[in-house]
């Protein structure tokens, strides 16, 4: 899947280095940009575009103007914006009009490629959710994989891989069924959590995300998966608990 985008700035050099970004990265794809939102309004008026990436201060309508548009036409859900703004200040207005994100000038191509995974993967539940309703809960859609962010690039995960997430300070690790080693990525357990569909992993530990299917034993309250030992919080524990009971004889 890659994500139409456009880029709007009125300062030429800011707009050239985020239309550079796009174009490096490979699930976006550029088809706009432009100096001023009027301009770029009516483009999106008539193109389906899924990311906006603009500047909040620019002539005649500025970014957050224009995301109030945005804001109110239908399906706005479709079409998400993440601001780049040289003042901090602006952080709180954004994201009051739902921005998906926030980059603060000067940033790198790190700082960009966060945002734009956090987008990525907005899509990706996005079009999971809007999959029509089937009459058995077993045969119901359920996402097989997801993408994470590994170093420079985005690293395709499957589901059933994954025995649990841990996290290690500004980083995840996710330990795979299929690997030795976990796979470390740039993000927090909280996106994790909200990534993860909840039929299929908990959290049960401020550190910690269990595959509920991989849960080989459980001692007090300790759950053991493969050669993972990991506690169960208390803040956790009656959610757990009553997960556990439905299996119960």
């Amino acid at each position: 899947m890659k994500l139409n985008c456009i880029a709007i700035d009125d300062e030429p050099l800011a707009l050239d280095l985020i239309c550079k970004f796009i174009e490096q990265t490979s699930f976006l794809n550029l088809i706009g940009k432009f100096t001023n939102g009027v301009e770029a309004l009516g483009f999106i008026n008539q193109n389906e575009i899924q990311l906006i990436f603009m500047d909040i201060q620019m002539p005649d309508l500025s970014g957050m103007e224009l995301a109030r548009v945005l804001d109110g036409k239908k399906n706005s859900d479709n079409t998400r914006i993440i601001f780049a703004t040289a003042y901090h200040q602006f952080a709180i207005e954004g994201y009051k009009v739902e921005a998906l994100d926030y980059l603060l000038k000067p940033y790198s191509y790190e700082d960009f490629l966060n945002a734009s995974t956090k987008a990525f993967s907005y899509f990706e539940r996005l079009k999971n959710h809007s999959q029509p309703a089937v009459a058995s809960q077993s045969d119901s859609a359920q996402p097989e994989y997801i993408f994470l962010k590994v170093e420079y690039q985005l690293v395709k995960v499957i589901l059933k891989d994954i025995a649990c997430v841990e996290a290690y300070k500004d980083y995840v690790k996710v330990h795979l069924l299929s690997k030795p080693n976990p796979m470390l990525s740039l993000t927090s357990l909280k996106s994790m959590e909200e990534l993860l569909p909840s039929q299929q992993f908990m959290r049960v530990h401020r550190s910690y995300i269990v595959a509920l299917n991989h849960i080989d034993s459980v001692s007090k309250n300790v759950i053991q998966i493969g050669k993972h030992q990991i506690a169960v919080g208390d803040n956790y524990k009656e959610a757990f608990l009553e997960f556990i009971s439905k299996w119960m004889n």
